[in-house]
C-alpha cells in the first residue's frame, strides 16, 4: 500500500470539538443555544440507529436536541403540521427529517415545507439554487465532508481536475457545486457516461458516490491521485455476517492513489460532524450574528 489513509475519525473528531468551543462561545457572549430537530417516520432500524447518533453528538457539543419519533402510518398532513410548528420554533435553528420516508409520504413535499433558514440538510430547492448560484448556502452535510477531507490532503483545490461519480441531489449534485466554489475543473460522470475508467484516469481528484461496490478499480486512478470514497455497501463475510465496503476497490487503489478515505472510517464520519456545523450555521444567521469559524 502507498496511499495515504484519510483519517475521517480524526477529523471529523476534531471537527466537532471545534463546534462544541464555537457554540460555547455563542452560549457565553450571545445567549444563544443552537438547536437541532430530528423527525423520524416509523421504526427503520438503520434511521434509529442514524438519529440516535445524531441525538448523541448535537448534546456533546452543547447543542439542544430534540427527537420527534411518528408512526409510519402518519398521514403526510399531520408530518407537514409537524414540520410548520418547527419552523415557528425559535428554540429550533435546525431541522431534518430522516430519509427515506414511507411510500405514502412525498419526500419533496416534506422537504419543500421545511423553512430553508433551518433546512440543514441543505436539500430545499432555495438552498440548492443558492449553492449552484455560488451564493452563501447551507450545503448537504456529505458533500461538505467531503471537501474537507480532500482540504485534510490538499491546502487549496483551485485548478485541480476533479471528477464526481453520482448525481444524486444528496450527493453528486452539490458536490459538483462546492468543488466549483474551491476553483476546480469538475465532471460529473453517471451510469450513462463513456469510457469512466478514462474519465478517472484524467482526474487529480476522485469522488466515487455511485452505490456499487468496489466499482472504481485499480487501473481507473491516476498515480497519486486523492480518492473519496462516499459508498457504504454491505456484502457478505461469510458465516452469516456482512461486511462493509465502499464504491472503490479500496486494496487496489491504494496501490495507486496518493491519499484515500477507507470504508468505514472515512466519509461517513463527516455526515454528523458537518450536520453540526450546519446547525451552528444556522442558529447565527438567523440570530443575526457573524458566521461562526467552523
Amino acid at each position: 500500500m502507498t496511499a495515504r489513509i484519510i483519517d475521517g475519525k480524526a477529523i471529523a473528531a476534531g471537527l466537532r470539538a471545534r463546534v462544541a468551543d464555537e457554540v460555547a462561545r455563542v452560549k457565553h457572549a450571545h445567549g444563544l443555544t443552537p438547536g437541532l430537530a430530528v423527525v423520524l417516520v416509523g421504526n427503520d432500524p438503520a434511521s434509529e440507529v442514524y438519529v440516535r447518533s445524531k441525538h448523541r453528538e448535537t448534546q456533546a457539543a452543547g447543542m439542544a436536541s430534540s427527537e420527534h419519533k411518528v408512526a409510519a402510518d402518519v398521514s403526510q398532513d399531520e408530518l407537514l403540521a409537524l414540520i410548520a410548528r418547527l419552523n415557528r420554533d425559535a428554540g429550533v435553528h435546525g431541522i431534518l427529517v430522516q430519509l427515506p420516508l414511507p411510500k405514502s409520504i412525498n419526500a419533496e413535499t416534506v422537504i419543500n415545507a421545511i423553512d430553508p433558514a433551518k433546512d440543514v440538510d441543505g436539500l430545499h430547492p432555495a438552498n440548492a439554487g443558492r449553492l449552484a448560484g455560488g451564493f452563501a448556502a447551507l450545503a448537504p452535510c456529505t458533500p461538505l465532508g467531503c471537501i474537507i477531507l480532500t482540504r485534510s490532503v490538499h491546502a487549496s483545490l483551485e485548478g485541480m481536475n476533479a471528477i464526481v461519480l453520482g448525481r444524486s441531489n444528496l450527493v453528486g449534485r452539490p458536490l459538483l457545486q462546492l468543488l466549483l466554489n474551491e476553483n476546480a475543473t469538475v465532471t460529473i460522470a453517471h451510469s450513462r457516461s463513456r469510457d469512466l475508467p478514462k474519465l478517472c484516469a484524467q482526474a487529480d481528484l476522485v469522488y466515487a458516490a455511485v452505490g456499487r461496490p468496489e466499482m472504481v478499480r485499480g487501473n481507473w486512478i491516476k498515480p497519486g491521485a486523492t480518492v473519496i470514497d462516499v459508498g457504504i455497501n454491505r456484502l457478505p463475510a461469510g458465516d452469516g455476517k456482512m461486511r462493509l465496503v465502499g464504491d472503490v476497490a479500496f486494496a487496489e487503489v491504494s496501490e495507486v492513489a496518493g491519499a484515500i478515505t477507507p470504508v468505514p472510517g472515512g466519509v461517513g464520519q463527516m455526515t454528523v460532524a458537518c450536520l453540526l456545523v450546519n446547525t451552528l450555521r444556522a442558529a447565527c444567521a438567523i440570530a443575526g450574528l457573524p458566521k461562526p469559524a467552523v
